[in-house]
């Protein structure tokens, strides 16, 4: 790997030559602008304003514009010649444990190579001993015209450093956290937890950059004269009324793209009524358990009804019917009564 800076770490009286060399890179995909009504490409040209002609990059360097408008001229033997002692060195001015480093202020991270083979025993020695103490180094450095905060620590065999910024770099967080009262209950922190607990760990060896593949995608399918694919169209959610739902769904969800049969008696926990009083447990689907059971309480209401009309109205045909017989039975008496005269007459 190609060293970006060549210095030497200070470690009080131990001088340990080194060599500065980027420990991580980018893999963004780059475009170029274009002109796009033919695609020409777009370029940037510097131009000189007194002489107005375009000029090299071994042509430019540094300046200052003061107040007035003034250019000073800066070059490089300027700066290289800086009365501070971290201008070639990494001053090791501390060792503190780890935890004390707010992960706001970490910045870039390098690793340290060492200088030669002068510099392989002091190297080790300061490996050890940050291995050791289980703190990291804080030191203070130069690098791209201005001076740098950094810390130091083991990475396998190897010192890397990452660059800090200073702590009025960071801002505070004012006006970030909602200026609302809320209050979390204890069933809402139990179910997040659970939530947690599904989710569990995590190899980072096996997250990648999805967005960058998806682009790729789309290059290879343009430059072979194909249509890009299509994305999926995204689901669409509906507004979390219920977040003690939406935890207990999330957690359901969780176990069971997992393969894990969801525990419903576990999980689903009956949210408190405004009165304090707790109601029985419910379903996930508790709007729609609620409006089924009132159709069912209504159908039965209209069943009940209408058994009622129905005997009523079998009461009042037999009543009819009866009277009717009734009726008829003394007309029955009295033609019987007439055939038995009529014999008697003959």
């Amino acid at each position: 790997m190609r060293s970006i800076w060549n210095g030497a770490i200070s470690f009080g009286l131990v001088s340990i030559p080194i060599k500065l060399v980027n420990a991580t890179e980018n893999h963004a995909i780059s475009f170029r602008q274009i002109h796009t009504e033919d695609g020409g490409r777009i370029r940037y040209r510097k131009f000189c304003e007194l002489e107005d002609r375009e000029v090299t990059g071994q042509e430019i360097g540094k300046g200052y514009e003061d107040a007035d408008g003034t250019i000073i001229p800066i070059t490089d033997e300027d700066l290289s010649a800086l009365p501070i002692p971290t201008a070639k060195t990494i001053e090791i001015v501390a060792f503190v444990p780890e935890d004390r480093i707010d992960p706001l202020q970490m910045d870039a991270a390098y690793y340290l190579a060492a200088g030669g083979a002068p510099a392989a025993k002091p190297y080790t020695l300061l490996r050890e001993a940050l291995k050791r103490s289980n703190k990291v180094a804080i030191a203070k450095y130069a690098l791209r015209g201005r001076e740098r905060l950094g810390m130091l620590r083991v990475v396998g065999d190897a010192i890397a450093m990452h660059g800090l910024l200073w702590p009025d770099e960071v801002r505070a967080p004012e006006g970030v956290a909602p200026d609302t009262d809320v209050t979390v209950r204890d069933k809402e922190l139990d179910l997040a937890d659970a939530l947690m607990d599904t989710l569990g760990e995590v190899d980072l060896e096996d997250l990648h950059d999805e967005y960058r593949e998806a682009v790729e995608e789309v290059i290879a399918a343009k430059a072979s004269g194909e249509a890009p694919p299509e994305s999926p169209a995204p689901e669409r959610g509906g507004k979390v009324l219920d977040l003690m739902a939406a935890l207990e769904n999330s957690v359901r969800a969780a176990r069971e793209s997992r393969g894990e049969q969801p525990e419903e008696e576990a999980e689903v926990k009956s949210l408190p009524q405004r009165g304090g009083s707790r109601s029985s447990p419910k379903e996930t689907g508790g709007k729609k358990s609620t409006s089924t059971a009132k159709k069912k309480t209504a159908s039965s209401a209209r069943a009940s009804a209408s058994s009622k009309t129905s005997r009523a109205e079998k009461k009042t045909t037999a009543k009819s019917t009866s009277k009717a017989t009734a009726k008829k039975t003394p007309a029955k008496k009295s033609t019987a009564k007439k055939t038995a005269s009529r014999k008697r007459s003959a």
